[in-house]
């Protein structure tokens, strides 16, 4: 792996024209870049939740009798996930549907639990037994250990997030109510909108609104949760809305979300067009053409061209058909799937000084290769520019970078780096540069895996991410 990848986006639906599955299908196809392992649907028909999930890609996993099946009822919830390679398997896929004393509920989450090993073994000596080896499953279980001694599910939902500590966007289907709730910190994104009808709709970003023909309204609040019941009426509790600094993950408009979204007021692709500007401000070069690594590092590019005055070009040819290169299971069978998801245009950067945005540098490996087969296509000069700091310090909150030692930075300099992945040049956006691209956004962000400074740390985790 030589990318950042996030856990799973999450959709969920209140709409009393019956077409629930049909449009969670849509909006998980447009949300499938948050996560490409597996994905579900659960919808309720007569207070009855049936679901559906399994690994593979939205359009693996449902087929037109599929949906036809689930359609008609008046909620649905969906979920794309990436997970690490601890947790993956159909048993771990999501929506989770949950048969309890009070009945039954599913929900959806996007985000990591950092004390779910504590509240893993609290819930055992109580006798609770487990499916799966998901976080998901323990706010499932937080959440219906609430519900006995809470006089509605939004109530339970809004106390269980006094023992979940982490990231957590949620959506949670009831018999009666749909639920959407976003944890303290706001570290993962969670918007709603509106079907022209009247209708409810939730989703980590409104790329997913925007595939339904839905309106966006707003972001969820860090700390809120917003209830749907019958006739679309929204209820809103804030009982521990500004409990916490805000500290959205700043890598959502890097790297994590769709070019098209928005997110707490700001334009992805002007967050990324910024920060092309940015490093090229800082960073000058000599060189004929500018080209972008797909999909993410493309606004970057095109913010490096128009500061520095030198023409963007198409250097890749992306094949969208090939699975994620990082689940490949030894470093030769990954650099194949590179080969065939990702191909220089040689006609364009033949006999060129390219500088060469990217959106991070993981391990290195990656990089190595695409530097080496723009040189393949007869590249002069390769100069990479990525646009944002070293990642230095692993993330405990959904992006799949468990330690330190998986980093490059900790292993080379940056001249080391920059040998090692074999550019003529090699430069970073700085971290003030960072904190300035998304100057619209109405919320404060976490930057750990830049500074270390953690918004909370797991307490069996020392901070330098060693353990």
């Amino acid at each position: 792996m030589d990318k950042l990848h996030e856990e799973c986006g999450i959709f969920g639906i209140y709409d009393e024209s019956g077409s629930t599955a049909e449009s969670a299908y849509f909006a998980l196809m447009a949300l499938q870049h948050r996560g490409q392992e597996s994905c579900g649907i659960a919808v309720n028909k007569n207070r009855q939740i049936f679901h559906h999930k399994e690994s593979g890609l939205v359009n693996e996993v449902f087929n037109e009798k599929r949906i036809s099946e689930l359609n008609g009822g008046h909620m649905a919830v969906g979920h794309v996930r990436y997970s690490t390679l601890e947790k993956r398997g159909r048993e771990n896929a999501q929506p989770l549907v949950i048969n309890y004393v009070k009945g039954m509920f599913a929900v959806a989450h996007n985000g990591n639990i950092i004390n779910y090993d504590n509240l893993k073994k609290k819930y055992e000596k109580t006798g609770a037994i487990y499916q799966t080896e998901s976080d998901s499953e323990i706010i499932a279980y937080t959440i219906a250990r609430e519900r006995i001694n809470s006089h509605s599910i939004e109530r339970a939902v809004v106390n269980s997030m006094k023992h979940l500590q982490g990231a957590y966007s949620l959506i949670v289907m009831s018999p009666e109510k749909l639920i959407a709730a976003r944890d303290p910190r706001g570290i993962r994104p969670l918007c709603m909108g509106r079907l022209k009808n009247g209708g409810v709709v939730f989703a980590s970003e409104s790329c997913a609104l925007d595939a339904i023909n839905a309106e966006f309204e707003r972001d969820i609040l860090p700390g809120e949760v917003v209830v749907v019941v019958r006739g679309g009426k929204v209820t809103s509790y804030k009982d521990n809305c500004g409990a916490e600094k805000s500290a959205l993950c700043i890598f959502e408009y890097v790297y994590f979300a769709r070019t098209d979204s928005v997110i707490e007021g700001q334009f992805v692709h002007e967050a990324r067009k910024l920060a092309g500007r940015l490093l090229a401000k800082k960073n000058p070069v000599e060189a004929d053409i500018v080209i972008g690594v797909p999909d993410s590092a493309l606004g970057a590019a095109k913010g490096y061209s128009l500061e520095s005055g030198i023409p963007i070009e198409d250097g890749f040819i992306r094949n969208t058909y090939v699975g994620r290169t990082f689940i490949r299971a030894n470093q030769a069978s990954r650099e194949k799937a590179v080969r065939v998801k990702l191909n220089p245009i040689r006609t364009n950067v033949k006999g060129q000084r390219v500088v060469m945005v990217d959106d991070s540098i993981v391990r290195g490996t990656t990089s190595a290769y695409i530097v080496k087969s723009l040189r393949d296509a007869g590249a002069k000069e390769v100069h990479v520019r990525i646009c944002a700091p070293p990642y230095s310090y692993p993330c405990y909150y959904g992006t799949d970078i468990p330690s330190k030692k998986d980093l490059i930075i900790h292993r080379y300099s940056i001249e080391e780096t920059r040998k090692y992945i074999g550019a003529d040049t090699l430069e970073y956006l700085t971290f003030d540069d960072l904190m300035k691209i998304a100057p619209n956004s109405a919320t404060g962000f976490c930057s750990a895996c830049f500074t270390g400074e953690y918004p909370v740390l797991p307490t069996d985790i020392v901070p330098d991410g060693e353990a």
